[in-house]
C-alpha cells in the first residue's frame, strides 16, 4: 500500500503517506530516503525527521521482524505538527518507558536516546494484536 493525500481539513492542511515496507535493513534504509523525499517534497524540513525514521524503522528490523509481515512506516502532518509513526508485528517487545544513555561498553540501546533527542515527543500504541506502533512528533513552527 503506497499513498499520498492532500486535503484541506479543519482549516489545517493535511498531507498524509503510508508505506508498507519488507523487514529488511534495505527497506529500513528506504523508509529514511521515502521520507526525505516526502518532506522535501511538501516544503518541509528533512534533518530531524530521517534520523528519527532511520531509528524507528531499524528497531522495527531488528526487535520487531516477523518473517513474512511487513513493517508500516506513516508520515502525517496535521497543522504544524509532523507525525512519524512505524508499525511493526511485535506488539509484546515494547521498547522501555524511560530512555537512559547507555554506557561506553554497550553495544546497542542508542536508538530511542537519539528519538527523544530530536522529536518534541514519542510513545507506542499497542495493538491492534499482534502490532504495536512507535510514533514521534515534531513541532514545524518555532
Amino acid at each position: 500500500m503506497n499513498r499520498e493525500i492532500t486535503r484541506t481539513e479543519h482549516s489545517a492542511l493535511t498531507r498524509q503517506f503510508t508505506v508498507l515496507l519488507s523487514p529488511t535493513r534495505r527497506a529500513a534504509r528506504l523508509a529514511r530516503l521515502l521520507t526525505t523525499a516526502h518532506l522535501g517534497d511538501w516544503g518541509l524540513p528533512t534533518e530531524a525527521a530521517a534520523h528519527i525514521v532511520a531509528e524507528l524503522a531499524a528497531n522495527a528490523v531488528f526487535h520487531g521482524r516477523v518473517p513474512g509481515r511487513d513493517f508500516r512506516l506513516g508520515l502525517s502532518v496535521r497543522g504544524p505538527v509532523l507525525r512519524i509513526e512505524v508499525t511493526d508485528a511485535r506488539g509484546e517487545r515494547l521498547p522501555p518507558g524511560a530512555v537512559t544513555v547507555p554506557g561506553p561498553e554497550e553495544e546497542s540501546g542508542r536508538g530511542l536516546v537519539i528519538v527523544a533527542t530530536l522529536a518534541d515527543r514519542w510513545g507506542v500504541v499497542p495493538g491492534p494484536v499482534p502490532r504495536k506502533t512507535v510514533w514521534a512528533e515534531i513541532d514545524l513552527a518555532p
